[in-house]
């Protein structure tokens, strides 16, 4: 908005001292005269400021900052964002959490959304992940059904402990997640300082076309902070904002936060002989077996200037990829290609990738027309249809990636069924047993009880014993540190 201006309507009349203060009225104390056409502009305009909420993420903060390649992967990816030692690409995130409401609070027991967008030469990439390298579920049919539980009772109009255990007590696949949940790294203090991941497994394509599949794993360069569980219902108190306070304010102040990337990597071969489904996103790839190679960094350093404009329309979907980058088999990352594009065409409009934080900076040259909204030149005169005999415009022989083949091999782990993948035990049983240490453990079963304590109704005990049986399958130690806390005596033997 100018400065020393004149104030106008939006058609740009001007409004004078009398029309912007004052509604018009007949006589000073007179009913208000339906020709006052600012007063229905102002209140028209008011009653739609806002957008639907994201039904997941919606609750958020964002930063615009850089990515810089400090090591050579060109042997296994031929985007152009990796294309050099020392290349810079300009890039936004958005951090959230995920199943709370724009009013919730950030210090809530939740995952965390970690979404990316690079601004490349190439296109636009988004990789859009979480704090936590695995997900409650590996099959997208199963989404609605998960998030409805982590919403509100349809009855009560309240949370409910119930709805939640008891769809992970009859999905025992959600285990690996829901015990990282309920430990403190469900109670990350701050955006800052916490891990990201790209948590599916995506591929890479290489100038020989040789493809690789691959893991990315962003870690915080200011270190790990968690809060425990008193402090976070604590902090919800003091400053349900504490997140986005804490990162608007490192960067007000020139405290820029880093992450270093990294990716994993398995060759297709490896993926076709691995023990489990490689592309199974409950489960880890373990990094004794496939080490953490070293990518570059990202600094974020500018705050957006309007929060609605830049975080609140920013739109990231898995769909935006670039020549180099592709998708997996995993089942997940198949159907967000579906329902993130479909998310933003209903939230913001089918114009939205013209808005400018989600617009390629570069170029975009589409025969995609007209919709709500169009404020470009909405192609001028040239043709809306392709091919044709006037513009030139041609098809990129250079990026046609490499199409999924459906042979005898690839079928193997498009529908795979091998011994190992109902297997829902180990990695959440490793995770407790042999990662956390003797603090951890004790705060992530404090955090599981107090969680567990709030079902109720008439299938109460049924829930409760479903879900304990799993707890004493991935650990035994979980299990009776579980069972204690909730006073439930089972026999171990019997499970």
């Amino acid at each position: 908005m100018a400065k020393d201006s004149k104030i106008t309507s939006n058609s740009g009349c001007p409004i004078g001292i009398n029309q912007y203060e004052n509604s018009q009225t007949a006589g000073p104390r007179g009913p208000v005269l339906l020709q006052d056409f600012f007063l229905h502009e102002k209140l028209a305009q008011f009653n739609r400021e806002r957008i639907p909420e994201r039904i997941v993420h919606a609750k958020g903060t964002g930063a615009f900052g850089k990515f810089v390649v400090t090591h050579d992967i060109t042997k296994y990816s031929r985007a152009k964002i990796f294309s050099a030692v020392g290349k810079e690409t300009p890039m936004f995130i958005r951090f959230s959490t995920v199943g709370g409401e724009m009013g919730s609070a950030d210090t809530e027991r939740d995952p965390r959304g970690f979404a990316m967008k690079f601004y490349t030469e190439d296109g636009n990439w988004d990789l859009v992940g979480n704090n936590t390298p695995v997900f409650f579920i590996k099959d997208a049919k199963k989404f609605p059904d998960f998030i409805h539980t982590q919403k509100r009772d349809p009855r009560t109009n309240c949370k409910s402990p119930t709805m939640m255990w008891d769809f992970w007590s009859l999905n025992p696949e959600s285990l690996h997640q829901v015990l990282i949940l309920m430990s403190d790294r469900g109670t990350p203090d701050g955006y800052r300082h916490m891990h990201g991941f790209g948590s599916h497994t995506f591929s890479m394509v290489n100038a020989n076309n040789e493809r690789v599949y691959v893991k990315f794993h962003h870690k915080t360069n200011q270190g790990v902070k968690n809060f425990d569980g008193p402090t976070a219902d604590k902090m919800r108190g003091i400053d349900p904002d504490h997140a986005q306070r804490d990162l608007v304010q490192a960067i007000d102040k020139g405290d820029f936060p880093r992450w270093t990337t990294y990716i994993q990597v398995m060759t297709e071969e490896q993926a076709k002989n691995f023990r489990f489904n490689p592309f199974d996103l409950t489960k880890v790839w373990s990094q004794k077996e496939y080490p953490l190679i070293e990518v570059g960094y990202f600094e974020l350093n500018r705050i957006p200037d309007n929060y609605f404009r830049d975080v609140e329309q920013a739109a990231l979907a898995p769909t935006n990829v670039v020549d180099g980058i592709g998708f997996s088999p995993d089942k997940m990352l198949q159907g967000r290609i579906l329902s993130y594009p479909d998310a933003q065409r209903y939230r913001i409009g089918s114009n939205y990738n013209d808005l400018p934080v989600n617009a390629c900076p570069f170029m975009s040259n589409t025969y995609h027309r007209s919709g709500a909204m169009k404020f470009t030149d909405n192609g001028g005169s040239a043709p809306n249809y392709y091919p044709n005999s006037f513009d030139g415009n041609h098809e990129d022989p250079t990026s046609q990636g490499l199409p999924y083949q459906l042979d005898d091999a690839t079928v193997g782990y498009f529908d795979r069924n091998a011994p190992g993948e109902d297997d829902h035990y180990t990695q959440p049983g490793i995770l407790f047993d042999e990662v956390m240490d003797d603090q951890a453990k004790q705060n992530t079963i404090n955090n599981i009880v107090g969680a567990m304590s709030g079902i109720e109704g008439p299938k109460k005990d049924e829930i409760i014993n479903r879900q304990l049986c799993h707890w004493f399958r991935a650990s035994k130690a979980l299990g009776a540190g579980v069972a204690k806390g909730l006073g439930v005596n089972i026999d171990p033997s019997k499970l």
